[in-house]
């Protein structure tokens, strides 16, 4: 069956274009066809392609349309705006009604009911989401405050959000409940994480009882820049970098290997290291092991030595940070 290449095919649309029940039925037990919802399907072949969270964007799709009335929320709507989510299950399409009562869980399904002032709805090709600040702050309400963290850092990283925006979502959403979760969360956000790991990182730091680091410092040595670093830890004079993949194979430079990359990184943190700094590295393994990033960091805690830093200001915004990474600038 072909159908134009439209990843989604709409039972009533099919039947529109001469199909018949039982050519769809005959696709389905074939798998060519698999349902995301009832009178929805999807291509096997093209949802093979797709990762959970494009799996997720077409059953959220298919479920706007059968759905009149309903506003994608919440995690849904987080895929939709394009959030990074982190942790957060993705089995149901979630959706908020403006009325106080009947929502609803089912097995494909979380239907929230709350109130929707129209400031807090925008649409995305022809779908009703909520707006990227109230997306944040119902999920800061409902998912751990390691997820939430993750959301909202990145949703303040790509200008999607600014912190005045979250509070005044929390504003019109105190009494409710998860508000004060959400208060925790959304006051710990920082647009200057640059990734999942990074997020992830502090929130275990924070949770360490370690000192709060600063993201994202340029250090000096001398006057001359050696580098900008994930993590500052001004007291200590030490400095802590989670490795993430995307630093070897997302932001090379037009021409430059990996090769040249890991050679670049290991020549900058020995620059670090020259000037009396403390270093710390971790990856996503250790992520999954706080007590060793926390050796990892005490151990740097106590290898620093020498005057403070020079250190340049203010920081640069998070967009001008990845053209810099990927230009070749100080990293």
């Amino acid at each position: 069956m072909e159908f134009d290449g439209t990843p989604l095919v709409f039972r009533s649309d099919a039947l529109a274009r001469g199909f018949t029940d039982h050519e769809l039925r005959t696709a389905r037990r074939s798998r060519r066809l698999l349902a995301v919802r009832p009178g929805a399907y999807v291509r096997g072949e093209d949802l093979a392609q797709l990762d959970s969270v494009g799996q997720h964007r077409l059953a959220v799709l298919a479920t706007a349309k059968a759905s009149p009335g309903a506003v994608v929320s919440h995690v849904s709507a987080a895929v939709l705006h394009g959030i990074t989510v982190w942790n957060v299950p993705l089995r149901r399409v979630h959706t908020t009604l403006d009325r106080p009562c009947g929502g609803k869980i089912t097995t494909r399904r979380h239907v929230h009911v709350a109130q929707l002032p129209a400031e807090d709805i925008v649409v995305i090709d022809e779908i009703a989401v909520t707006a990227p600040a109230r997306t944040v702050i119902d999920l800061a309400r409902t998912v751990p405050f390691e997820s939430a963290v993750v959301a909202g850092d990145h949703a303040l990283a790509t200008g999607l959000v600014t912190h005045d925006e979250l509070r005044e979502e929390l504003a019109r959403c105190r009494g409710r409940r998860g508000s004060a979760q959400a208060t925790r969360a959304m006051t710990f956000m920082d647009g200057r994480s640059e990734s999942v790991g990074e997020s992830r990182s502090r929130v275990l730091i924070h949770r360490a009882g370690l000192p709060a680091p600063e993201p994202q410092r340029v250090l000096f040595d001398a006057g001359v820049p050696i580098g900008r670093v994930d993590f500052w830890f001004e007291r200590e004079r030490a400095v802590g970098e989670f490795d993430g993949h995307g630093k070897y194979t997302e932001h090379l430079r037009p021409g430059q290997t990996t090769e040249q990359a890991v050679i670049e990184e290991k020549l900058r943190e020995d620059d670090i290291r020259s000037a009396g700094y403390g270093v710390a590295r971790w990856g996503w393994k250790e992520l999954s092991a706080p007590d060793e990033v926390v050796r990892r960091l005490r151990r740097a805690f106590g290898c620093s030595r020498g005057a403070a830093p020079e250190m340049v200001a203010p920081l640069p915004r998070s967009e001008e940070r990845r053209n810099e990474k990927r230009s070749g600038g100080v990293r």
